[in-house]
C-alpha cells in the first residue's frame, strides 16, 4: 500500500459510535440514528447489530418470502427484514413477516404494528439464537402476534425446519404445535404448503 493511501486513510474520520440516551434509545430513534448498519434492531432499548448473513439464512429467507407470498390471501401481504414497533423499547426486524395490506402506509414505511402482524419468522443463525429462540418470541407473543415460525438449519442434510407456535391469547404464551422436515403444511394462519427441500432451487418452494 501506498504511503498516499496511508494518508487518505489516516484522514478518514474515525466512527463514532452512537452513545444512548438516559433511559436508553426508543423505538422511534432507530429512524433518527444516523450511521446505523443495515438491519439494526432495538432490543429492550438497546441496538442490536447483524452479522454478515450466511447462504443459508438468505436462500431460507428467499424461500419462505416466495412461498409465502404465492398462497398468501389478497388482504395479506409478505415481507422481508421489515421492523415491528412491539412497544417504545422494543423494535425487532424478523426476517419474514406475513401482515394485513391495510396495515400499508407508503413507501418511505420503516416499520408494521404488532396487530398488523399474522405470522413472525426468525431463521436462527449462530449470532442470533438466543434471541431468535427466547427473547424475540416472548415478545412477539406478549405483543399478541397470533403465529410464529423459528427455522433452523438440519445439521445432517442442511435444509430448513420448520418450528410452528401458535399465541395462546389467555396466556400469551406461544404453543408448539409441529416441527415440519422436508414439507411445511399447515392450515394458519392460511392454508400454507411449503417443499423445504427446494431451499437452493429456483421457485416459490411450493
Amino acid at each position: 500500500m501506498s504511503a498516499a493511501s496511508d494518508d487518505r486513510q489516516d484522514d478518514e474520520p474515525a466512527y463514532r459510535w452512537p452513545i444512548p440516551p438516559a433511559g436508553g434509545w426508543t423505538a422511534d430513534d432507530l429512524d433518527r440514528i444516523p450511521g446505523l448498519p443495515p438491519h439494526t434492531e432495538l432490543i429492550d432499548g438497546s441496538l442490536v447489530f447483524m452479522s454478515p448473513q450466511t447462504r443459508f439464512h438468505s436462500r431460507t429467507m428467499r424461500l419462505l418470502d416466495n412461498a409465502l407470498l404465492a398462497q398468501a390471501p389478497e388482504h395479506l401481504d409478505v415481507d422481508r427484514e421489515m421492523t415491528v414497533k412491539l412497544d417504545p423499547k422494543n423494535r425487532p426486524e424478523p426476517d419474514v413477516v406475513v401482515f394485513l395490506v391495510d396495515a400499508v402506509t407508503g413507501p418511505d414505511q420503516t416499520w408494521y404494528r404488532p396487530e398488523d402482524i399474522l405470522l413472525a419468522v426468525e431463521v436462527v443463525s449462530d449470532d442470533s439464537r438466543e434471541r431468535d429462540r427466547e427473547v424475540k418470541p416472548r415478545k412477539y407473543a406478549a405483543a399478541g402476534v397470533p403465529h410464529f415460525w423459528r427455522v433452523e438449519q438440519d445439521e445432517d442434510k442442511g435444509f430448513p425446519v420448520v418450528y410452528v407456535y401458535e399465541l395462546d391469547p389467555a396466556t400469551k404464551f406461544y404453543g408448539l404445535t409441529g416441527i415440519f422436515h422436508d414439507r411445511l403444511k399447515v392450515s394458519l394462519p392460511f392454508d400454507i404448503e411449503i417443499d423445504l427441500t427446494a431451499i437452493n432451487r429456483r421457485g416459490n418452494g411450493s
